[in-house]
């Protein structure tokens, strides 16, 4: 698997062959400072290829700052951050240039000419083939999520950065989306790290769920459900649970109705 090593900024790439990499992401000593602050500390991270890494943590704890270093967007850092030069990021926001139809979404920033063929399979694969003409302001919130997926797809990415992608969905919109990430992973078999504030949505999703605190992993929790998992599985809710007390969020009693967004 071909790597890109993001040191100080003065340090160029280097590349190793395809396939010789054991992880997908390895993070050592990395440290990103804001104005003297150190909102990510000395951190470590391994994620193997092929795996679902989901990460969870109150705002300002690190995470974004995290994905946009492992998205190459952010190099002003410390220690050492190796990931695929295959990869591809779905923000928020789906980010789509209105004044281009979807298709021509789904290819920008895609070097040479590459077909409108390409775009369609794409967008067949996250079930937009028939909004391939469509301009992005007549899309559905939903609809305009899927193509910001199929223009990560079309990168054919080795590893797929997900910054809260579903956070702005409405309830059912966002258990599809769910659905349909997890469906492309299994397909696909590429590395995923997912930032989220949502604690059913990483156990749901993950392989394997960090928790991020003062700009360090302070604790991981391999997730160990078969697939499909489902919400009433008892074993789910003690992940859950426990995921919650990790993030000092106080477990509700049974009379309550709990949300499990951490802010």
């Amino acid at each position: 698997m071909a790597t890109d090593v993001h040191r100080p900024v003065t340090t160029p790439a280097v590349n190793a062959p395809t396939g010789s990499a054991p992880f997908a992401v390895r993070v050592d000593g990395l440290t990103r400072s804001f104005d003297g602050r150190a909102v990510i500390d000395r951190l470590h991270l391994d994620v193997k290829p092929g795996e679902f890494v989901a990460l969870l943590g109150r705002s300002g704890c690190g995470k974004s700052t995290l994905l946009r270093i492992l998205a190459g967007l952010d190099r002003d850092i410390e220690g050492t951050v190796l990931v695929p030069r295959r990869k591809a990021v779905a923000f928020q926001s789906p980010r789509l240039m209105p004044w281009k139809r979807v298709w021509r979404n789904v290819l920008l920033g895609l070097p040479g000419k590459p077909r409108r063929d390409v775009a369609e399979q794409a967008l067949t694969e996250v079930g937009l083939k028939h909004r391939t003409d469509a301009w992005p302001k007549t899309l559905s919130g939903g609809e305009a999520q899927r193509a910001s997926l199929a223009r990560a797809l079309v990168r054919e990415p080795d590893l797929l950065l997900l910054d809260e992608p579903f956070g702005a969905l409405d309830a059912l919109t966002r258990i599809k989306a769910q659905r349909l990430v997890d469906e492309l992973w299994q397909r696909r078999g590429c590395a995923v790290l997912l930032v989220t504030h949502d604690v059913e949505e990483a156990v749901l999703l993950a392989d394997r769920v960090l928790v991020m605190d003062e700009g360090v992993i302070a604790y991981e929790r391999e997730i160990d459900l078969d697939r499909p998992r489902g919400i009433a599985d008892p074993r789910f809710a003690e992940i859950r649970a426990e995921l919650l007390r990790r993030l000092g969020v106080e477990q509700p009693d049974a009379t309550q109705n709990p949300s499990h967004n951490v802010s």
